[in-house]
């Protein structure tokens, strides 16, 4: 069976950046997802397309393909005030190098890493970590299949939501509004 849309695809790869390995998934416990739902960046999507199980893959995705280049409006400045807690500062916690969970004034969830900090402000880089970054990766196709009903429904690990978000779990919540 070929890679195509909505098939489940187990992947065995190592991701190398500058020639240091970043990430290393086995055959043993590979990487499933559901092609074609937006899991994987698209341009890894169309060099993986059409292979089958057993067959092996080895590309280079430029940054602008894979996680963009680095964006400088994404490097702040912020109060180190902004990281207090009832008016301290929780020991460690502004190191450089530790990453973040932040939100943004529209209230999106964005992670950033402590690039610097200096006396009253922290520069704090919301780039992805590997924005700016040639990818490389060599691997296999470890197995293709039929993705079930449900998995096309709601994702390979329930990551799909589908209704509305309230308690009746149902893809009509008029009936619950």
């Amino acid at each position: 069976m070929k890679i195509e849309k909505d098939k489940v695809v187990s992947l065995s790869y190592v991701l190398t950046v500058d020639g240091e390995t970043l990430e290393t998934v086995t055959a043993g416990k590979p990487m499933k997802f559901i092609m074609g739902t937006g899991y994987l960046l698209p341009k890894f999507e169309e060099n993986i397309f059409g292979k089958q199980a057993g067959d092996a893959f080895e590309f280079t995705l430029a940054a602008g393909d894979a996680y963009g280049e680095i964006v400088p409006e994404a490097i702040v400045e912020l109060p180190s005030s902004l990281f207090e807690v009832e008016g301290k500062l929780e020991a460690g916690l502004l190191t450089v190098g530790n990453i973040l969970p932040m939100s943004d004034p529209d209230g999106n969830r964005l992670n950033g890493v402590i690039d610097e900090v200096r006396d009253g402000t922290v520069v704090m880089n919301f780039n992805h970590p590997l924005a700016g970054e040639e990818l490389y990766f060599k691997g296999t196709v470890v197995a293709v299949r039929e993705a079930t009903t449900e998995e096309l429904l709601h994702g390979l690990y329930g990551e799909r939501n589908t209704g509305c978000g309230c308690s009746c779990h149902s893809d009509d919540c008029s009936a619950c509004h």
